[in-house]
């Protein structure tokens, strides 16, 4: 079993989606809460990103945002987490919050979303990231891209090892269960990274 303190969640910042994807995020924040999890994200004040974390903190958890300077210039971030971390870039940002986690999970989102689960998943595959990734495919909507990842496996762009480095859950309970039970990923796994 993992220890688990705290988790990096990616998720969406649309305020436009169906309501599933809400509930899914106010769960998993109130999981992330009832474990003593500390929720690490991008410190939006808008859609699942705030759900999450408005979630978190009515359930008595912890948020901590890292959120680059120019957003908050914005008025983009979220008012009430309990830390929050100003950086000066989108690369340091995704950075601190891996670096800070225990663990990924990746709620429903758009480019942002899929940018970030997508680079982490390539970290691992380069031993940069040795934790779990959890990917929570809510109303099946990351099919498509476990399809792709699936044909680039297919086309030799991938090893078949490589796909033992993401999980796929279909409930927040799944995915919290998923980061104290995936094992770790062994670093020699560099040996791999290329076919």
């Amino acid at each position: 079993m993992n220890k688990i303190t705290s988790v990096c969640v990616y998720s969406a910042s649309s305020t436009k989606i169906d309501s599933c994807y809400f509930k899914a995020a106010e769960g998993l924040g109130k999981l992330l809460a009832d474990r003593h999890i500390r929720l690490i994200n991008g410190a939006g004040s808008l859609g699942l990103m705030c759900t999450i974390i408005d979630a978190v903190l009515q359930n008595g958890g912890e948020a901590t945002g890292v959120i680059p300077h120019f957003m908050i210039e914005q008025d983009w971030h979220h008012k009430g987490m309990t830390k929050l971390v100003e950086v000066e870039s989108m690369h340091e940002r995704k950075q601190l919050m891996a670096q800070l986690s225990d663990g990924i999970i990746a709620l429903p989102g758009g480019c942002g979303t899929l940018e970030e689960l997508l680079e982490i998943i390539t970290w691992k595959q380069l031993g940069l990231y040795l934790k779990p990734i959890v990917i929570l495919n809510i109303n099946n909507f990351f099919n498509p891209l476990l399809e792709m990842l699936s044909k680039a496996v297919e086309e030799n762009f991938m090893r078949s090892q490589h796909t033992d480095i993401w999980k796929v859950a279909n409930t927040p309970e799944e995915a919290i269960d998923l980061l104290y039970t995936t094992p770790l990923w062994d670093k020699e796994v560099r040996k791999f990274a290329a076919i």
